[in-house]
């Protein structure tokens, strides 16, 4: 196929997308042209377009590449798929309009057509996504799911020089902030040419509703403040987690602790994740049901789960935001030395604070209310309630929302360390790294071990080890011990 056909064919996808009209055709395929440095549009025809998005724009940056407008580096490739890409993508407004208009109709056909446009256009990076190594592995708390990330492709040494001597900037003011939407990116930032993002009014405030580029899980959802302010847990907070679900009753949403260690990677924009995915957290069953004696109107009980989690379920709104508040307060302010678990420093310095996730059950609002403390000690410097020192190995990462609700986001590294381990394993030559030295022998005392089942072998003891991390992460261990301090808080309430 020539180039001018490729133009051609990608401005049709262009025209169908909703941002042009036909007579927009000459404009479009002229700023393509000059794009990828051609001068001349050949004889082609308007016809059916049989291939994607994505396969064109392959043969528009090679062409780009070939006529010297960019080289073959990562950076200067994502910045003119954005440009390129950017012709695929509606205006804001006209988007936003698209979204009103499917959501009349329903609230999955809004999220379905701008999933879709999101996927399309490669603001989410589907190929990269693909390259994730993704397993379950059953525990004792159900099936966990374990993702190697390997999407987020490695910046090459030329951007990574150029970013060192690029001109300081606080714009955009985060990865998050609203004024990403259209940004050209640089050597030391994203592209964000062809990012859109929806309006969504939360109780008179403005919030923007966006896909991740590289999700983790179907549909990740980024749901933002428009007001550059940090993190926070409170009353609004449960408000807000409650009214997206009634606004998207198919997608669940929750929020990353507000406290550093057991926070997420993003603290200084208010923000919270959702999705149309089923979490493991979600599937484990109340194992103990719990009287809260201020809120009636509310069922509250244990979750089987490795973290210490509450759950609550309510068909009063109000009600569970209530019961929701009673349990932070109250958590923010308590304290049980016996388990290492305190509320407050001697200079006041807060350490409680909650991860919650909201869903609708039909009638039910639901909360799970994930207890969180980010105390450290001589013994645990990284955190008493984080992946301790002998995990490490495989994840000393911050335990946010989705490790929370069970989905491991594993480091690359282990793509090609765990393959050592398994020639290590079958006692065939290797390079394994010295802190899988330890595990990899445990791991050859209980097993007998085969060319057919060594790489199921450690997929298995990689899920062992995530569950021991979550448990590390809990803050009333699921001990005797653990579980009567877990009952005294629970008293308070």
């Amino acid at each position: 196929m020539s180039i001018s056909q490729v133009i051609t064919d990608f401005t049709t996808l262009a025209i169908q997308s909703g941002g042009w009209m036909e007579m927009d055709r000459l404009y479009v395929q002229n700023r393509l042209l000059h794009l990828i440095g051609e001068e001349e549009l050949t004889q082609t025809s308007i016809r059916p377009v049989e291939v994607d998005s994505l396969t064109l724009l392959d043969q528009l940056l090679q062409q780009a590449i070939e006529n010297g407008v960019i080289e073959d580096s990562l950076t200067e490739k994502e910045q003119l798929t954005g440009q390129i890409m950017d012709y695929l993508t509606p205006p804001p407004s006209v988007i936003n309009a698209f979204f009103a208009q499917h959501y009349a109709k329903s609230p999955e056909e809004a999220t379905n057509y701008f999933y879709q446009l999101s996927k399309n256009n490669d603001y989410i990076k589907t190929r990269d996504i693909a390259k994730n190594i993704v397993f379950p592995v059953n525990t004792p708390y159900g099936s966990l799911e374990i993702t190697i990330n390997l999407s987020k492709p490695e910046k090459d040494p030329k951007a990574i020089a150029a970013a060192r001597h690029a001109k300081a900037t606080n714009y955009p003011k985060c990865m998050l902030c609203m004024e990403n939407e259209g940004y050209q990116g640089r050597a030391n930032y994203p592209a964000r040419t062809n990012h859109r993002i929806i309006r969504m009014n939360l109780d008179g405030e403005s919030w923007g509703f966006q896909y991740s580029p590289y999700a983790y899980y179907n549909e990740h959802c980024i749901i933002l403040a428009e007001e550059h302010r940090p993190m926070k847990i409170d009353r609004a907070t449960f408000n807000r987690l409650l009214r997206i679900v009634e606004v998207l009753p198919h997608y669940f949403v929750g929020s990353n602790a507000d406290l550093p260690i057991v926070g997420g990677s993003i603290l200084t924009h208010d923000h919270y994740q959702g999705g149309r995915h089923t979490f493991p957290m979600e599937k484990a069953p109340i194992e103990k049901n719990i009287a809260l004696t201020n809120h009636p109107k509310v069922q509250a009980g244990i979750v089987k789960w490795p973290m210490s989690v509450i759950r609550l379920q309510s068909e009063n709104k109000v009600a569970l935001v209530e019961a929701a508040c009673e349990i932070l307060e109250k958590w923010r302010e308590y304290s049980d030395p016996s388990v290492q678990v305190v509320a407050k420093s001697d200079d006041g310095t807060l350490h409680h604070t909650i991860t919650p996730i909201a869903r609708r059950k039909n009638d039910l609002y639901e909360l799970d209310l994930v207890l969180r403390d980010n105390n450290t000690s001589v013994e645990y410097p990284d955190g008493i309630f984080h992946p301790h020192q002998e995990v490490h190995h495989i994840k000393k990462e911050n335990i946010g929302l989705i490790e929370v609700m069970g989905l491991a986001v594993l480091p690359p590294r282990l793509k090609t360390e765990l393959k050592e381990v398994e020639k290590y394993l079958l006692d065939q030559e290797n390079a394994i790294a010295d802190y899988h030295f330890n595990w990899a022998n445990q791991i050859k005392a209980k097993h007998q071990l085969t060319e057919e089942n060594v790489q199921s072998v450690v997929q298995e003891e990689v899920g062992k080890v995530f569950t021991e991390v979550l448990e590390h992460a809990g803050v009333f261990k699921r001990t005797a011990e653990g579980q009567q301090a877990f009952q005294r808080f629970l008293d308070t309430l």
